[in-house]
C-alpha cells in the first residue's frame, strides 16, 4: 500500500526527505540535506521485473549506437590510463559494452553485475579504476553502494560514473530518466558532493555525464 506519511529519511544520507512528485511509478521524496530524489521504497520493482526491464535494453555490444552512448565513459579510461591499468565493469549488465571496446583495445577489466555476472571473487581485488556506466540511479542503498565500491580502489583511484545529474531546471514531471521505473535515485550537484565528502573521496569533478570521484 503506498504509505500515509509525507517524509521519509534520504536513502543516502538519512535526513528527513519531503515529497517531491508523484507520478505513475510512484512517489518521489527529495531529501533536505544531500538534495537527492528518490523513489520511495514500495514503488521498486521486485528482483524478477528489474532483470526482465535489464534485458529489454539493447545489450548488443557491438551496436554502433550502443558503442556511441557509452563512448563519454570509454574515452575518459583510455584519457587516463594505458592498458597496464587494472579496471573493474561495476554493474556491466547483459550486453558489457564498455568492457568489450576498451578490452579489443587492449585494457584489462573485470566484470561484475549481480544479476548477469555475480562473481564475487572479482570484489576481493583492488582497481585502478571502476566504471559505473548508467548503474547509480539503480541504487536502493545508495550510502551501501558507494562505501563499498571505494573500498574496491587502491590508493589514488577513480571511481567514474554516468548518470544525467538533476538540476534546476529539469522538468521532472516530464522528465524522461525518472520513466525508467527501475531508476529509483537521482543526484543533484549538491548529492554528488556529499558523496565525495562523506565517503572519503578526494574530490570529485563533473564533466556532462560523467562524474569522477577521486580515491585519496
Amino acid at each position: 500500500m503506498p504509505i500515509s506519511s509525507r517524509s521519509l529519511h534520504c536513502r543516502l544520507c538519512l535526513a528527513p526527505a519531503e515529497v517531491f512528485f508523484k507520478g505513475r511509478h510512484g512517489e518521489y521524496f527529495e531529501c533536505s540535506v544531500c538534495r537527492g530524489v528518490f523513489l520511495s521504497p514500495e514503488y521498486h520493482l521486485d528482483a524478477e521485473a528489474e532483470r526482465a526491464r535489464y534485458e529489454a535494453h539493447n545489450n548488443d555490444v557491438t551496436d554502433a549506437g550502443y558503442q556511441a552512448f557509452v563512448s563519454p565513459v570509454i574515452n575518459y579510461v583510455r584519457r587516463s590510463y594505458d592498458t597496464n591499468a587494472l579496471g573493474l565493469d561495476f554493474g556491466c549488465g547483459p550486453g558489457p559494452a564498455i568492457s568489450h571496446v576498451l578490452r579489443n583495445a587492449g585494457y584489462r577489466l573485470e566484470l561484475y553485475d549481480p544479476f548477469f555476472c555475480n562473481e564475487e571473487a572479482v570484489l576481493k581485488i583492488k582497481y585502478d579504476y571502476i566504471v559505473c556506466c548508467e548503474v547509480i540511479e539503480h541504487y536502493r542503498s545508495p550510502a551501501e553502494e558507494f562505501r563499498r565500491l571505494r573500498s574496491y580502489l587502491k590508493p589514488g583511484g577513480q571511481l567514474i560514473c554516468m548518470t544525467d545529474l538533476l538540476t534546476d531546471d529539469t522538468d521532472f514531471p516530464n522528465w524522461y530518466y525518472k520513466d525508467d521505473p527501475t531508476h529509483v535515485f537521482f543526484y543533484r550537484d549538491e548529492t554528488v558532493e556529499y558523496i565525495s565528502l562523506e565517503f572519503g573521496f578526494a574530490g570529485r569533478a563533473t564533466d556532462g555525464r560523467v562524474t569522477v570521484f577521486h580515491n585519496h
